[in-house]
């Protein structure tokens, strides 16, 4: 099982992230990135939303860095780690505008690129924006598939039920012959989505036995992501516990685990993932 990183800093939920997140300089999260590529961690995140309600904002935090430019700024300071949208809402997107921003992330940062996706939650983000949220997951559906078609191509080409274009040109295009799109969700829709348009389902907000049983009601395609979150965890003061954690979700079907750990700086963190990696390592 391989081990990614919810990436503190960028995203910052209240009960997930740590106290020092709120002060933390843009030096902190190079050196964190830099630490987790030299370590061998599998991917590091970004989430993504443009506004959030200011009623939201009590559950969902109001600190969300824009994926795009975040990755970007992780490209230049890592090696090898894999960088991923958790998720991109297509809704706020064109599928080519998406496979030309994107697509210029995967080129610079040397074909590293991992696509999450999903529908989208927040009714009044949509209708801020002037994005549509009737009938988002038949149009996200459409867009996985129309993205698919374009990310790696100078000239894509896609006609669909809510996307429908030809003779265009995309130049950089995707470094990757097919760049991973993991579908993120936490309804049976989303992990039909994943497995019938994309490589991987990214589920939230559900329980491990609820998150099993979905999995044992579908036929997973060969090579197919299963990526499950921990809860924030301290590797260092509860080894054993995290440890577990990561064989139950392992024992539940992830082959790649997100994990979200406490600190107290970013010195203390930068510790826990060198703990972390140790532990990993013995699952």
């Amino acid at each position: 099982m391989r081990i990614g990183l919810s990436t503190p800093i960028v995203v910052q939920v209240p009960g997930v992230a740590s106290r020092w997140e709120s002060s933390a300089t843009i030096d902190d999260l190079a050196r964190i990135a830099r630490v987790a590529d030299d370590l061998g961690f599998d991917y590091l995140t970004c989430s993504e939303h443009v506004a959030i309600p200011r009623v939201d904002a009590e559950t969902r935090g109001a600190v969300y860095w824009d994926p795009l430019a975040t990755l970007g700024f992780l490209a230049a300071h890592t090696q090898s780690i894999k960088l991923a949208t958790a998720v991109l809402v297509l809704g706020y997107h064109h599928p080519l505008e998406i496979a030309k921003r994107y697509g210029t992330l995967d080129r610079v940062s040397g074909g590293r690129l991992v696509l999450g996706v999903g529908i989208g939650s927040l009714a009044a983000e949509f209708d801020l924006l002037g994005a549509a949220w009737e009938q988002r997951a038949a149009r996200a559906d459409d867009a996985i598939r129309a993205v698919r078609a374009s990310m790696s191509s100078p000239t894509p080409c896609y006609h669909g039920t809510f996307y429908d274009y030809d003779d265009m040109t995309i130049e950089p295009h995707a470094q990757q012959v097919q760049v991973p799109i993991w579908v993120g969700g936490r309804s049976e829709g989303s992990l039909r989505r994943a497995t019938l348009l994309a490589d991987g389902w990214m589920p939230f907000g559900l329980t491990v036995r609820e998150i099993a049983a979905m999995l044992a009601a579908v036929q997973l395609p060969s090579a197919f992501e299963v990526v499950l979150a921990t809860p924030p965890l301290d590797p260092i003061g509860e080894a054993g516990v995290f440890r577990g954690q990561l064989e139950l979700l392992r024992d539940a079907g992830a082959t790649t685990a997100a994990c979200s750990v406490t600190a107290r700086s970013v010195d203390h963190y930068c510790q826990q993932l060198a703990a972390l990696s140790e532990i990993a390592q013995s699952v």
